[in-house]
């Protein structure tokens, strides 16, 4: 029998999962560590989530739950540093973890880490407290750099190298999809004995069918058009620009038909001048494409809007060349809006067999196009596959997918006991 688990130290050094409620630009990981910290402190287990203090006038530790508390730890400047610059700040961290840890008295079961910066943090901790170390990568530098667009997007070399170590050292390690656990294996050498695959969950208390008319009349858009839905960061890896591209030939096909792109993610609170370069690019690309009546960039977007622009949406689209898994992609399922995906998503197992969904190239702007122009024209087709995604995405539950992580902490700790 083996031992429950009762205190877990969660290691998200990057990225705080209350950035969102902080007004910071948010990702897939920030509901990722945020929402299985929340299920898992549901479930009477202490969650103390460490992550680097970005921000001097937040209190250090915030008591989201009786059971869950965020601490930001300082770490070099308390403000916002480009990712790559980070892991000079990692001793800090990992001597004010320590510092924490003592004055507190705490004393914990595992420690789940998050992202190759708080893997190496985990390695460190082991050094002094040995705890079994649970990895959860969400992207790999490799695969990042197999679809890199430009020369900034390249992943340096000692960010693979620790990954390759990290492969070896965690006593386990999440995966979000099967095509992820294939990477971790070939890729970076990994003992499958030691490699769970466990999709992300989804909110289905938040994101939840809603009438359409009435998502839309909530947003202040247009009843009667056709509205194409994309949501996620702005980066060139997300394939943003084939989906520009897909839907002016769309367009040109189906002259009479009334479509609308709304693009959800990025900061667009300031002029275009001052926006990143990626949202520039893809501002660009749609007046040289003809489409700026049509597009529509939407900036970030809080978790309790995004239901409404998934259930106003007709079609939701996730064209990236690489993604370990795809949130936003189940978050729309679970309003049931029928979502297309190219076969480089990790969510895209889960609606294998559905040709008309799924892009076998990440450069095809004509296959997409007609898949779109087919779903938006063929509405019994389009009510069928909602009803589909829907059910699809039941077994999501962030109460099931903590369920199946806690499982993998006992049989580690259980493992590493013996």
């Amino acid at each position: 029998m083996s031992a429950p688990i009762r205190r877990v130290s969660m290691i998200s050094f990057h990225t705080c999962p209350l950035a969102q409620q902080e007004g910071k630009e948010t990702g897939g990981m920030n509901v990722y560590v945020y929402e299985l910290s929340r299920q898992l402190s549901r479930q009477g287990i202490a969650v103390d989530v460490f992550t680097r203090s970005q921000d001097s006038h937040q209190p250090h530790i915030v008591q989201v739950d009786p059971f869950f508390r965020v601490i930001h730890v300082p770490a070099g400047p308390e403000s916002p540093v480009p990712k790559k610059q980070l892991i000079q700040y990692l001793p800090e961290f990992v001597a004010n973890y320590h510092k924490f840890v003592a004055e507190q008295g705490v004393q914990y079961d595992v420690m789940h880490c998050h992202y190759y910066l708080s893997g190496l943090i985990g390695i460190e901790i082991q050094k002094t407290t040995p705890l079994p170390l649970i990895m959860t990568f969400h992207t790999l530098a490799l695969m990042k750099n197999l679809v890199a667009r430009d020369e900034l997007e390249l992943e340096e070399r000692p960010r693979i190298d620790a990954e390759f170590e990290l492969v070896r050292v965690a006593d386990a390690i999440i995966a979000p999809s099967e095509s992820d656990q294939r990477y971790l294996q070939y890729l970076l050498e990994a003992d499958l004995n030691r490699v769970v695959v466990i999709p992300p969950g989804v909110d289905l208390e938040n994101f939840k069918p809603i009438d359409q008319r009435e998502a839309r009349a909530h947003l202040g858009m247009d009843p009667d058009e056709l509205l194409i839905l994309f949501c996620g960061r702005i980066e060139p890896l997300k394939g943003i620009d084939m989906l520009l591209y897909a839907t002016k030939i769309m367009i040109e096909q189906n002259p009479d038909m009334r479509v609308g792109l709304t693009i959800i993610g990025g900061n667009v609170s300031q002029p275009p001048s001052q926006w990143s370069k990626e949202l520039q690019k893809l501002e660009e690309l749609r007046h040289l494409l003809r489409l700026a009546p049509l597009v529509r960039f939407a900036g970030q977007q809080p978790q309790e809007i995004l239901p409404y622009y998934y259930n106003a949406a007709d079609v939701a689209v996730m064209p990236s060349h690489y993604e370990s898994f795809g949130m936003a992609a189940a978050e729309a399922m679970a309003c049931g809006t029928p979502i297309i995906t190219t076969n480089a998503t990790g969510i895209s197992t889960l609606i294998d067999g559905r040709h008309d969904l799924l892009i076998t190239s990440v450069n095809n702007p004509l296959l997409l196009a007609s898949q779109m122009g087919r779903l938006l024209m063929d509405r019994a087709q389009h009510d069928q596959i909602s009803q589909q995604m829907l059910n699809t995405v039941q077994d999501l539950n962030w109460t099931t997918v903590a369920e199946r992580v806690v499982d993998v902490y006992a049989a580690t700790l259980q493992h590493v006991q013996h």
